[in-house]
C-alpha cells in the first residue's frame, strides 16, 4: 500500500474561465489514478489545499507528522512546485526510518488537461515510491532526485541536479 498525501499546489488547482484565476476546490487524486489505470492499492489524505509560496512552519510539520506516523513505508506527497526542496529538507533532516518518501507536482494544473505534467509526474512517483531504498526523494519530468541534490530552474521550468 503506498499513501497518498495532498497539500495543494499547482498539482490540484481549478481553474476560472472568467476571471482567469487558479483556485483549490478539492484534489483531482481518485481521478488520475482511474485515468492513468492505478493498480497500486493507495491510501489517499488530503491535508491541506494550499499553493507552495504559502506554506508555513506548521504546514510542514503537519506533512512531518503525518508520514511518522503513516502505517505505510512507501509515501509520495504532491506539493506546490516552488517550495517542493523546503518541505524534502524538512523532511529529510527528521530521519523518519524505513520510509521512501517521494515528492512530486506539475507545473501545468491538471485541471488543464492533456497539457498537464501531473499525471505523468504522479505514475513515475507512484513507481519511484516502490523501487527506490528508504530516503527522501523529488520526483518531476520522469525523473528523481535526492532531496539535498536539486533545484527547480526556474527559466527552464525543470527540475534539475546541483552540480
Amino acid at each position: 500500500m503506498i499513501q497518498i498525501y495532498i497539500t495543494g499546489g499547482t498539482f490540484d488547482k481549478e481553474y476560472n474561465y472568467i476571471t482567469g484565476d487558479l483556485f483549490f476546490k478539492d484534489t483531482h487524486m481518485k481521478q488520475l489514478l482511474e485515468q492513468g489505470r492505478n493498480n497500486v492499492p493507495v491510501d489517499i489524505k488530503t491535508l491541506m489545499m494550499i499553493d507552495s509560496y504559502d506554506m508555513t512552519e506548521e504546514d510542514r510539520n503537519i506533512i512531518l507528522h503525518n508520514c511518522k506516523k503513516s502505517p505505510y513505508d512507501d509515501i509520495v506527497i504532491t506539493h506546490g512546485t516552488d517550495t517542493m526542496v523546503e518541505t524534502a529538507k524538512v523532511l529529510a533532516k527528521a530521519n523518519i526510518p524505513d520510509k521512501t518518501i517521494v515528492l512530486t507536482g506539475a507545473m501545468v494544473p491538471i485541471a488543464f488537461g492533456s497539457s498537464s505534467d501531473g499525471l505523468f509526474n504522479l505514475g513515475a512517483s507512484l513507481a519511484f515510491a516502490q523501487a527506490l531504498e528508504p530516503g527522501v526523494y523529488v520526483s518531476m519530468n520522469g525523473r528523481y532526485f535526492n532531496w539535498d541534490n536539486v533545484r527547480k530552474n526556474k527559466k527552464t521550468g525543470f527540475f534539475e541536479e546541483i552540480k
